[in-house]
């Protein structure tokens, strides 16, 4: 498996707002911000169902209602599609409670 380049990382972000990438290239980054700990462990649980199902796991951290999420493939050596892919499935996971603008 191969990273992706930095253009191919530039136009599969635009799918992707709210995720950032490290200055390396090799990592993207969000935060997700739920209204209480328990919706945001739901999140985690519900995600580490997909993690399971696509072998893919992310560093993430958990602090009451915020949850943290890295994501890189080690076998690639950096951004690959499959991050894009679990970013793409978290993103879609936390639709139903993030906050809406007004």
């Amino acid at each position: 498996m191969t990273p992706l380049d930095a253009q191919t990382t530039r136009e599969l972000m635009t799918g992707l707002p709210e995720w950032t990438v490290n200055r390396e290239g090799g990592a993207i980054r969000r935060t997700f911000h739920f209204p209480d700990f328990a919706q945001a462990f739901g999140f985690m649980a519900q995600m580490a169902i997909v993690s399971e199902k696509m072998d893919h796991h992310p560093e993430w951290f958990n602090v009451y209602n915020r949850v943290e999420v890295t994501l890189t493939t080690h076998d690639a050596g950096g951004l690959s599609t499959r991050d894009i892919a679990w970013a793409t499935r978290a993103d879609a996971a936390y639709a139903p409670v993030a906050p809406r603008a007004e």
